[in-house]
């Protein structure tokens, strides 16, 4: 079976920015909780996983446009972009 293709948004990736805080900042400014968490690739901002009650970095990806988040789970090393529904490791 022949390898998929990286997309293009994961491909143009130089540098994985990572968590400056283990905190989903939006949860932080309600009150909320969450699961796991997720770094956005284009601004850097970490935010809460769609197994998180406010889904915040789905709702940052919509609002936003940014692509791409990674995984900001300590040993995971892995990327997805929303736009092609597509994840690689790192």
């Amino acid at each position: 079976m022949p390898k998929q293709q990286v997309c293009s948004h994961l491909a143009e990736l130089t540098e994985i920015k990572p968590a400056q805080a283990y905190v989903c900042d939006e949860c932080v400014k309600v009150g909320g909780t969450w699961v796991h968490l997720r770094t956005c690739q284009t601004c850097g901002t970490t935010l809460c996983c769609d197994s998180s009650p406010s889904r915040h970095a789905t709702r940052h990806f919509h609002a936003s446009g940014h692509p791409v988040v990674a995984s900001a789970e300590p040993g995971e090393r892995w990327v997805w972009c929303y736009t092609d529904q597509q994840m690689a490791q790192y």
